[in-house]
């Protein structure tokens, strides 16, 4: 059998007496888009946050690519895995933030070539020569030189999904991407990641892009309140969600 790229089981997360996520059991396969949905404070970014272990778990397992994430496990105990074994894990996985995170004081090429030349020891020459393929991929070849601030944040947002694929990932995350970008920007963002589903991307997208998540996506998830309350694939949840929450959900939305 073909391990799912990702695979949560009973994943808790609280922050004191707070329950963000309570119990969430979810499968991504290898090639699929899924997009998570629901209102702010449902749990969806801190799930995403969990994926990459920027957050820590308390309870339950989460693997991605048949490898638990952030843990080993030893007999019956899971044991936290080192600092350096964890950025490991994460370099394999790409990040993309409603705010762009850019390095404000370097370029555009040294944003993207960074992470493979500090993390993944490629030579700058190797660096700078995917860096410049996946620039021109994004629309942004003529952008090599400027700094973030001299960019629209529709551009710097290309940017910053260029610099995640730098690093040749098996999955991307995207928490809101166009959340943060004035309404006539998004659809250049959406556009690139629409490229990616269709090359085969890994993609699990937390989004309110109801357009993205119904043509692109393989299934989405709706969550309320750190539970899933509906999943499917698009066309049918959709159109026809059954869960009052959702329907209620999609009413302001659509």
């Amino acid at each position: 059998m073909i391990e799912p790229m990702v695979r949560a089981e009973q994943v808790w997360k609280s922050y004191g007496s707070l329950d963000v996520l309570r119990g969430i059991d979810l499968e991504v396969s290898v090639g699929e888009v899924l997009c998570l949905l629901g209102p702010s404070g449902s749990g969806k970014s801190t799930f995403l946050r969990l994926i990459n272990h920027l957050e820590k778990l308390d309870a339950g397992r989460l693997s991605v690519a048949g490898e638990l994430v952030g843990y080993r496990e030893r007999g019956s105990k899971l044991h936290e895995l080192t600092d350096r074994e964890i950025g490991v894990q994460r370099a394999a996985i790409g990040m993309v933030f409603q705010r762009f995170n850019l390095f404000p004081h370097l370029s555009v090429m040294d944003n993207v070539t960074i992470g493979p030349v500090k993390v993944k020891g490629a030579t700058k020459a190797v660096a700078s020569e995917r860096a410049v393929a996946l620039l021109e991929r994004v629309g942004l070849k003529d952008k090599m030189a400027s700094y973030p601030a001299q960019l629209s944040g529709g551009q710097q947002q290309r940017v910053a999904i260029a610099r995640a694929l730098a690093m040749d990932p098996k999955l991307m995350l995207f928490d809101e991407p166009t959340s943060a970008l004035d309404p006539e920007l998004v659809g250049e963002v959406l556009d690139v990641m629409r490229g990616l589903a269709a090359d085969g991307m890994t993609m699990v997208v937390v989004t309110h892009e109801m357009g993205f998540a119904r043509e692109v996506a393989d299934q989405v998830v709706f969550m309320d309140d750190g539970e899933i309350l509906e999943q499917g694939v698009p066309s049918v949840v959709l159109s026809n969600p059954t869960n009052d929450r959702f329907q209620a959900f999609l009413s302001k939305v659509l």
